[in-house]
């Protein structure tokens, strides 16, 4: 017989399944715009696990990579912010556009920092069952597994400074 897992379980699991999801949309939104593929085929094939689902750790020491399975992915919060980023693209990048510092111009913004700023702010907009705060942490890690320089940092300003206006933290 199987044990039911306890209230702190079921709240860690689903916490790991949306920062999988997270992870998952910024790979998705990377593809899009890199493939031109049509959203509603990236969303499948990430879901019938034909593409994302692992990701790739550098030891800093030995430069050495290793490939680890990502934990089972929130479908909901996938699909939903994949599709928000999808249908409200312009306003979704004219937020981000408003909050860029000079430093760090639309034009110079790589894809997968576009893809993660995205994410975050269509989670901000789309999903206020979830705290700003909580949003904004967990984009920055998301930065933080494509990037070791000063991108986070970037990400951790322009998500907090949307976060504000938003009215999604205080």
């Amino acid at each position: 017989m199987t044990a039911t897992p306890s209230v702190p379980e079921r709240e860690k699991t689903a916490m790991l399944e949306r920062s999988s999801a997270r992870l998952a949309v910024v790979q998705a939104l990377y593809q899009i715009e890199a493939s031109q593929n049509q959203p509603e085929q990236v969303i499948k094939d990430f879901l019938i696990g034909r593409v994302g689902g692992l990701a790739v750790t550098e030891d800093a020491d030995t430069a050495q990579e290793t490939t680890h399975a990502l934990t089972t992915l929130d479908s909901e919060l996938f699909i939903g912010l994949v599709r928000a980023v999808q249908t409200r693209e312009t306003e979704v990048d004219d937020i981000i556009k408003g909050a860029l510092s000079p430093e760090w111009p639309w034009e110079r913004l790589e894809m997968t920092v576009r893809a993660i700023l995205r994410a975050g702010v269509a989670e901000l907009l789309t999903r206020t069952d979830i705290p700003g705060g909580a949003t904004v942490s967990e984009f920055i890690d998301v930065a933080h597994a494509f990037y070791a320089g000063s991108e986070p940092r970037m990400v951790n300003a322009v998500l907090d400074r949307i976060a504000k206006v938003l009215g999604r933290v205080p």
